[in-house]
């Protein structure tokens, strides 16, 4: 059994009126018997990290199944580096943008349906993308995208918070975090070799055909919510949510960190295809997204790091995976091929690590409106992802791969420099029984 993440709030395993019912929707009434949270190695358990696994895997194999065809795009529709990371730029900033809003309907609709809705909507969304005609046709599609998208990631952070006990919780989050780097992957590999052998309008409806695949599954298998009592859109209540997020010690911390690492991980693979493709690699279209291959490594990462967390507590253990991801940046700064594969890999080893820390740290801290504290950790995140990406491209149209170095080498020491401080933060609520408890 997994060591403790500390006691369970009490509050939390009185009997509610939100217990999943016999006709499997949520938020009915339910006065018998406090639900159990779920453990690890139970059925439930399975189902539950089957679902959230399928969700991470098709959300991120639609997101950035555009960032191999980046140089692609910029041949054929005659636009600069930087405008053709507007096709996943767009998206990322409309995704951070309602992330608060479907968080909010998720608070009035419930968590599974919002899921699902997303989840559905994104993968057709992606179909349509593959036929539509003209640059701006392909835009406009992307920023409905990034709409779609926000159900999910918005939702399941707070979904795994109150429906897994906290011993089962850092693997739970890891293993959804490995979803998303086996979809990342999955969706960068395929639509580079579809395109270099067929065309990129097959490659990106062949994932969205994977995505659609992927809702269903989650659909299917994913318990309803059984610690979840749905609340009337208020927006008074709301704010107030927000700001007091704002005011905590900690949370502020944990967003920033999610915008810098998020911001650098992104930049980092939106420009590494441009590299090498360039002198004096003279890499293929297909050699060149062959590089998302060390995807896999991200995928062990965020479980094992979770795990590690939660076993060593996550201040102890968060500064080291962005330690790594600095040092992998600096190994792919050298020119040996073998030498780049490897710093990516590192770097993609650190990033996943931490944000399956960061994904669990966040969801413990904010004990009250985690929805909401899921929500900006999530506008932080992919705002980082889209205002950083964009950024880099500036700094490669005018410095190269030297210039992306040095502006994400920057930023990384920043978000080093905060996970330091953040080992001294001060845990709240009464004093945990393991060190994993310290949110």
């Amino acid at each position: 059994m997994l060591p403790s993440l500390g006691t369970v709030n009490v509050e939390e395993l009185k009997p509610t009126s939100d217990g999943p019912t016999g006709d499997g929707s949520e938020g009915a009434p339910s006065h018998a018997v406090a639900v159990p949270h779920i453990e690890g190695g139970t059925r439930a358990f399975r189902r539950t990290s089957l679902a959230m696994f399928a969700a991470g895997f098709s959300t991120f194999a639609l997101l950035y199944c555009v960032q191999p065809l980046l140089p692609l795009f910029a041949r054929e529709f005659q636009v600069s580096p930087a405008q053709s990371s507007l096709s996943l730029s767009l998206t990322t900033a409309l995704l951070a943008l309602t992330i608060p809003v479907a968080g909010a309907l998720s608070e009035a609709w419930g968590r599974k349906p919002v899921m699902v809705a997303s989840l559905l909507a994104s993968a057709t969304l992606t179909i349509v993308a593959a036929f539509v005609p003209g640059w701006r046709g392909l835009l406009l599609v992307r920023a409905f995208e990034g709409v779609a998208f926000s159900g999910l990631p918005a939702v399941a952070m707070p979904y795994l918070s109150e429906e897994m006990h906290p011993r089962a919780l850092g693997l739970a989050m890891g293993l959804y975090v490995g979803g998303t780097a086996l979809g990342g992957m999955a969706g960068r590999l395929v639509t580079g070799l579809l395109a270099d052998f067929a065309s990129w309008r097959l490659a990106v409806g062949t994932i969205g055909a994977l995505g659609v695949f992927a809702g269903l599954t989650f659909w299917r298998a994913l318990p309803p919510s059984a610690h979840f009592r749905p609340r009337p859109l208020a927006p008074r209540d709301m704010l107030g949510s927000f700001l007091g997020h704002a005011r905590d010690e900690g949370l502020p911390w944990l967003f920033a960190e999610g915008f810098l690492l998020m911001g650098c991980f992104v930049t980092c693979y939106n420009y590494i295809g441009f590299r090498l493709l360039a002198p004096p690699y003279g890499l293929r279209q297909a050699g060149a997204g062959a590089i998302f291959a060390v995807y896999l490594v991200g995928i062990g990462s965020s479980a094992w790091v979770g795990l590690l967390a939660g076993r060593l507590g996550r201040r102890n253990v968060f500064w080291a995976t962005v330690l790594l991801m600095l040092a992998g940046l600096a190994l792919a700064l050298l020119e040996p091929l073998v030498a780049v594969v490897a710093g990516i890999a590192v770097l993609t080893f650190g990033f996943f690590g931490a944000h399956s820390v960061l994904s669990s740290w966040v969801g413990l801290r904010a004990r009250q409106g985690r929805a909401q504290a899921s929500s900006l950790y999530l506008l932080s995140y992919y705002l980082g992802a889209s205002a950083v990406g964009w950024c880099g491209g500036l700094f490669w149209a005018a410095w190269g791969w030297d210039g992306v170095t040095g502006f994400l080498g920057g930023l990384l020491v920043v978000a080093l420099l905060i996970s330091l401080r953040l080992t001294a933060l001060k845990p709240i609520g009464p004093v945990p029984e393991s060190p994993a408890a310290f949110p």
